[in-house]
């Protein structure tokens, strides 16, 4: 149980991180959560998806097989930049269960599983990950909730009004990153939406818009956060946040390739993505 309050905020939370408890047998809001956020995230997906020439069912068959690769690589991810904690009892990698997930690997996961799986289904690879970034942004927007109710994925400390008091911050207000994430994943979601409907030229845009979007916002917010992952090295003796280079690598690699697509003609968009550059009049 922790006792929440914020900076200039006079009420006080009581937040217990299981939200079913019969025996030995827990459910964390943690998961309910990230469960709820995938949920959603199918619905929109099964709701737009004749607007991006998506066939449901076929990319409902991406999105199981990008759920598995996901946890898989959320927790190799996590694993690799922790390995002083396992290397002397491996057993532990394992033990999902004790936490320890990246949003990064799952990304990774999630999009290498939902590609191959997109290419055995015989769908188009960019109209697969356009659409997967929506489902992604939603996901993300929802699930980061579940660091509030486990209390983690904060910040330095901070005089702002809802700089976060708990027992897991030391009793000082620090910046809640989680919600930070979480507001930038819904307005990116709010953009790209509008972007996929009036405005995307290409297969593709959504998708690498996404990893500019998410890459800006996160390089920000992980240089606020205290529990951030490290390189095992250091480059020119500063230490690097695995995920602020993550994120800087796909903010500088996204907006390269949406530079270069601005500037190639008509026949490189039909070739590369199968489509004339006003999808709207011309479905796939």
């Amino acid at each position: 149980m922790y006792h929440v309050s914020f900076n200039g905020w006079e009420a006080n939370l009581n937040l217990n991180p299981v939200a079913i408890e019969i025996g030995t047998f827990k459910i964390y809001w943690y998961g309910i959560l990230i469960c709820f956020g995938i949920m959603l995230g199918l619905i929109y997906t099964w709701m737009n998806s004749a607007s991006y020439d998506i066939n449901s069912n076929n990319f409902t068959d991406c999105v199981i097989v990008g759920m598995v690769t996901g946890i898989i690589g959320a927790r190799i991810y996590y694993v690799l930049f922790n390995l002083d904690h396992y290397i002397n009892d491996p057993v532990k990698m394992l033990q999902i269960n004790q936490g320890g997930l990246a949003v990064y690997g799952s990304i990774i996961g999630g999009l290498l599983g939902g590609c191959a799986a997109a290419k055995w289904r015989k769908l188009n690879i960019w109209a697969t990950l356009d659409l997967g970034a929506m489902g992604f942004l939603i996901g993300q927007c929802i699930g980061r909730w579940g660091n509030f109710f486990n209390q983690e994925a904060f910040g330095s400390e901070t005089n702002l009004p809802w700089g976060m008091i708990s027992e897991n911050t030391n009793n000082v207000a620090v910046h809640p990153c989680f919600l930070y994430e979480s507001i930038w994943c819904l307005f990116g979601f709010i953009l790209l939406h509008f972007l996929h409907k009036y405005k995307q030229k290409y297969r593709g845009q959504v998708f690498l818009c996404y990893i500019v979007w998410y890459g800006a916002g996160r390089a920000v917010i992980e240089g606020l956060r205290s529990d951030s992952l490290y390189l095992p090295f250091r480059i020119f003796s500063i230490p690097v946040r695995v995920s602020q280079l993550v994120s800087l690598i796909l903010l500088i690699t996204g907006v390269i390739l949406l530079f270069i697509n601005r500037k190639k003609g008509d026949e490189w968009y039909v070739k590369n993505f199968g489509r004339e550059k006003n999808i709207s009049e011309n479905p796939g």
